[in-house]
């Protein structure tokens, strides 16, 4: 009887110990979602499924938009880029996502087309998922931003954030469609894989709110997304 008492007790103790321990870490879960700003931060527990974000850049870019501070412009693939977009369907093809997302941008419905066709799915487009506009620095190549405008354009990020480009589109509405967007995301592919097809700048701003990181800081995000990457 002793015995069987003691292992009661180790039991109880355990149980109040595990019930701790989860309920301090959904505690800290729901101040992190809280302090980043993003709607109903759920708690999750340890029986409960993360959603899983593959986040895809488009393919390359016809060639007369290379090192082109594109951003806006409606430009096609090049046939490198629409290989690529073979290439993304064949690795992809055997993947079950239960939601796919894109850019209503032709370079990302280019990169789509063969995933899609493939799955035999369409994508719910979002019009939010557009590329950042990068103002009078629009159709610039990068080597003619310093002449230009008098400021180096490896710095972009930095430039974009404080508002030093005439005509861009502001930081904060930039943060915010993207945040919008993400929060439709998290919400309606709770617990699922989802796919989104889209940009470069938007794939870091997503991770920015997510890892709760300044857009700007490249060693934070640890990001160089190349054509048709999945982070």
């Amino acid at each position: 009887h002793r015995r069987e008492k003691q292992l009661h007790r180790n039991r109880a103790d355990h149980h109040a110990d595990t019930l701790t321990h989860w309920g301090g870490l959904a505690a800290g879960v729901a101040e992190i979602g809280d302090r980043r700003g993003l709607k109903q931060p759920r708690i999750m527990y340890v029986r409960e499924q993360p959603t899983r974000l593959h986040l895809v850049r488009h393919g390359e870019v016809d060639e007369a938009y290379h090192q082109v501070f594109g951003g806006s412009i409606d430009m096609e693939l090049s046939a490198t880029g629409h290989e690529q977009a073979k290439s993304l369907a064949r690795f992809l093809q055997s993947r079950n996502f239960d939601h796919i997302y894109r850019s209503p941008m032709v370079r990302v419905r280019q990169t789509a087309k063969p995933l899609l066709d493939a799955l035999g799915r369409e994508a719910e487009v979002i019009d939010e998922l557009r590329e950042v506009d990068f103002g009078v620095w629009t159709g610039h190549k990068w080597h003619e931003i310093q002449g230009k405008f008098g400021v180096d354009a490896e710095n972009w990020l930095v430039h974009l954030e404080n508002g030093d480009v005439a005509e861009a589109e502001p930081m904060d509405g930039y943060r915010s469609r993207i945040r919008g967007s993400l929060e439709q995301m998290m919400g309606e592919g709770a617990g699922q894989d989802v796919l989104v097809l889209c940009h470069g700048g938007v794939i870091r701003m997503l991770l920015a709110l997510l890892l709760d990181e300044p857009f700007s800081d490249r060693k934070s995000t640890r990001l160089n997304s190349s054509h048709t990457s999945i982070s």
